[in-house]
């Protein structure tokens, strides 16, 4: 029996990751990622560009509580008062992405992705982002409507935009 699987693209465009890579390599820096719900697939759109040892540091996927607590240094306190999905966990794993690598720039992802997993409070579609640029840190929160795939999706396209559109505001 063969089944026919429609594959839906799971990363920003080439262009936006050639935008970050320009700008990182301008300022000679590097990025670490710290993904939760888009579980790789930012670090996968970076490495899927020739080069990116240059300015890709390395990406830490830490879905679980335990890996956020064990790879990141999210405090487990935070977790259990907060659930991962919040500002204070996005930021801390942004701050524990560059205390855990040799980057100076950090993207952390940390979102409910669905279909299951929702609350009133933090509905399918609730992704909370965490940006640490030398000397600041930005936290967001964002919605976006969809199933998995396309939150996903919109995830990384979010964080890869959002990115490149701080840095290029932040002096070099």
């Amino acid at each position: 029996m063969h089944r026919q699987v429609n594959l839906v693209p799971c990363h920003a465009s080439p262009a936006q990751f050639t935008r970050l890579a320009e700008l990182l390599l301008l300022r000679q820096w590097r990025l670490a990622t710290a993904e939760s719900c888009t579980g790789g697939l930012i670090s996968a759109g970076c490495t899927d560009l020739a080069g990116s040892s240059a300015w890709f540091e390395r990406g830490f996927v830490t879905y679980s509580n335990d890996a956020k607590i064990e790879l990141l240094g999210v405090e487990e306190r935070l977790l259990r008062r907060a659930g991962a999905v919040c500002k204070g966990v996005a930021q801390a794993m942004a701050t524990g992405a560059l205390a855990h690598s040799h980057a100076q720039v950090a993207i952390a992802v940390t979102g409910v992705a669905g279909p299951t997993g929702g609350s009133p409070a933090k509905p399918v579609g609730t992704v909370w982002f965490g940006f640490a640029l030398p000397e600041t840190i930005v936290t967001e929160k964002c919605h976006f409507e969809g199933d998995r795939a396309a939150v996903r999706l919109a995830t990384v396209q979010y964080a890869v935009n959002r990115l490149v559109a701080l840095i290029e505001t932040t002096p070099a």
